[in-house]
């Protein structure tokens, strides 16, 4: 079962403790990420924890291996769920932040939601983003890596091209089909993803502005175990 965690991509503590008090007892995983940790840091955190939720910290490190390392011990020490890091940092510093122990789950970022082939070619030009995105998957998951994060629309070419490897996957880049695309552009509704089987998506503003956000998340995930019945019943 596909499960959503939204984020709480938010200026205040006040406006992540609205959000928190309306969501209650409907959604329990929340992202905290840049925006919000680095205006709030342990005091955002905590309070999902007050709400009796999961928090998947968003601050997607990046840094020579012995930073990283001590990075993903003090993100322990917080008491979140997951972490995401960029694969791209390389083998070392994956290595080093998945011999941390105790840790959080860490979760390998392939190729951000808002690049397009166009983004990659500038740093890469003789890479495919799909491609990219497969290397990248496979050096986080040979190196002790807990889950992928990458586009919706990779995950299928993923499964093919690893299939010895036991992949969890992390999607953003969600959006119903009546939202906007946003600053997202490798996007996919709610339902497709719950077909394809990713473990989480991720879902912000869709949420966190609706006019209801509680209703927003409702229909979100409705809409995944409709489209994830629906999927069972076909012979």
């Amino acid at each position: 079962m596909t499960e959503l965690i939204v984020a709480l991509d938010v200026a205040t503590i006040h406006e992540e403790e609205t959000l928190l008090q309306a969501l209650r007892n409907t959604v329990t995983f929340y992202k905290v990420g840049l925006r919000l940790f680095t205006a709030h840091g342990k005091r955002a955190v905590d309070l999902v924890h007050r709400y009796g939720g999961k928090v998947f910290l968003d601050l997607k490190f990046h840094d020579i291996p012995q930073t990283v390392a001590h990075a993903v011990k003090e993100a322990q020490k917080l008491g979140v769920e997951s972490v995401s890091l960029h694969l791209s940092g390389g083998s070392a510093m994956l290595k080093a932040a998945a011999e941390v122990h105790p840790r959080p789950k860490l979760w390998g970022v392939t190729v951000l939601t808002s690049l397009g082939a166009q983004d990659l070619r500038v740093v890469q030009p003789r890479a495919t983003l799909p491609t990219m995105v497969k290397n990248l998957a496979r050096l986080g998951w040979i190196n002790g890596i807990d889950a992928t994060i990458c586009s919706g629309h990779e995950v299928a070419a993923l499964r093919k091209a690893l299939p010895h490897l036991d992949m969890r996957f992390i999607t953003p880049g969600i959006r119903p089909a009546e939202s906007g695309a946003h600053d997202q552009k490798r996007v996919m509704t709610p339902g497709e993803a719950a077909v394809l089987g990713v473990n989480y998506i991720v879902v912000g503003r869709p949420v966190t502005q609706a006019p209801e956000p509680l209703k927003a998340a409702q229909n979100i995930l409705a809409e995944m175990r409709h489209a994830a019945a629906k999927a069972l019943e076909k012979p």
